[in-house]
């Protein structure tokens, strides 16, 4: 007799870490209806270099870099949350090298010290003649302030 219980199909929580456009308070029209089904588990870091694209912001990692500061969102159990998502960020999966972003895990280190694999977008273009955040912050307007 077979005593094992059946398996239950639950699957493992993921995460996005954002530090611009799909955080809830600079998501545009197109995106935010998307972004608002993302739960907040809290503020983040990883190393790198933020820059300011004019309309949006673009990281690029380094292991040695400063920080780029965002949020960390646990993403719903939908598959078509993060389509939509790469779409937004122009990331093709099956084109990565001609995607504008790319989507990729890292590991996230939070404010409260615990680290998550997290989903991001890593800008997949040079940054040429973009300015550098130095806080490793973006907010929406020209002066960058944390708002």
């Amino acid at each position: 007799m077979n005593t094992r219980r059946p398996s239950r199909t639950r699957s493992a929580k993921r995460y996005l870490f954002s530090y611009g456009t799909l955080q809830p308070s600079h998501a545009p029209a197109e995106i935010a209806p998307t972004v608002r089904r993302l739960r907040r588990v809290g503020r983040g870091s990883v190393h790198g270099r933020l820059y300011d694209l004019g309309e949006y912001p673009g990281a690029v990692l380094s292991r040695n870099g400063p920080l780029v500061l965002g949020q960390v969102f646990e993403l719903p159990d939908d598959p078509e949350v993060l389509t939509r998502l790469d779409e937004y960020e122009g990331f093709n999966p099956q084109r990565p090298r001609s995607s504008l972003f790319i989507r990729k895990r890292c590991l996230v280190k939070l404010d409260n010290g615990k680290k998550l694999f997290c989903w991001m977008y890593s800008y997949n273009r040079p940054p040429g003649t973009a300015s550098p955040l130095p806080t490793g912050v973006y907010s929406k307007g020209r002066n960058h302030r944390v708002g």
